[in-house]
């Protein structure tokens, strides 16, 4: 594994303030194809990908999560997963959420590689989300990822667990 990875991995950050600069589609479109190049369970790719772009619609997403600083954001994309099409496992375990969640982080870690800041939120109403959206019972919406260029603000704290924390080897 190269250092820049590990350095792109270590430097990514939830961003929660956003320039007003809009970002260019051919940006967009990267990290969403680094999403569509993510694994996924039988290679199902149960995965659908909303942009919101227009101020509009973004306002309407908006209302279905508290925070006000997500309205800053120019872009907002809405990562649904398709159960119609996931794959299931013999127990009946759904994959679509650990496929959608592969996917995103694909999109989160290209987006930093081109100096664009993301921020993986889930605590939103789905319900609405589905609504605004006009979606199918099958296609459930997991999470909003705003996306644009950084703002000035304070760059978190990223406490990490240590590997010994988090790894067993051999039983």
């Amino acid at each position: 594994m190269s250092n820049a990875f590990l350095e792109l991995v270590a430097e990514r950050y939830s961003v929660r303030t956003f320039r007003e600069q809009p970002v260019e589609r051919e940006k967009i479109e990267q990290v969403l194809e680094a999403a569509r190049l993510a694994p996924s369970a039988v290679n199902y790719q149960p995965w659908h990908f909303y942009v919101a772009t227009d101020e509009q619609l973004r306002a309407e997403i908006c209302q279905a999560y508290q925070g006000e600083w997500l309205r800053n954001a120019p872009v907002i994309i809405v990562a649904c997963g398709d159960h119609e099409q996931s794959w299931k496992r013999r127990d009946g375990k759904d994959h679509c959420d650990v496929d959608v969640a592969i996917a995103v982080e694909h999109l989160i870690l290209a987006a930093a590689s081109l100096g664009l800041g993301t921020c993986w939120v889930c605590a939103f109403d789905a319900a609405q989300v589905r609504t605004t959206l006009n979606l199918p019972e099958h296609m459930e919406p997991l999470a909003l990822i705003p996306l644009g260029y950084p703002g000035e603000g304070p760059m978190p704290i990223k406490k990490r667990k240590s590997l010994e924390e988090i790894v067993t080897w051999n039983r």
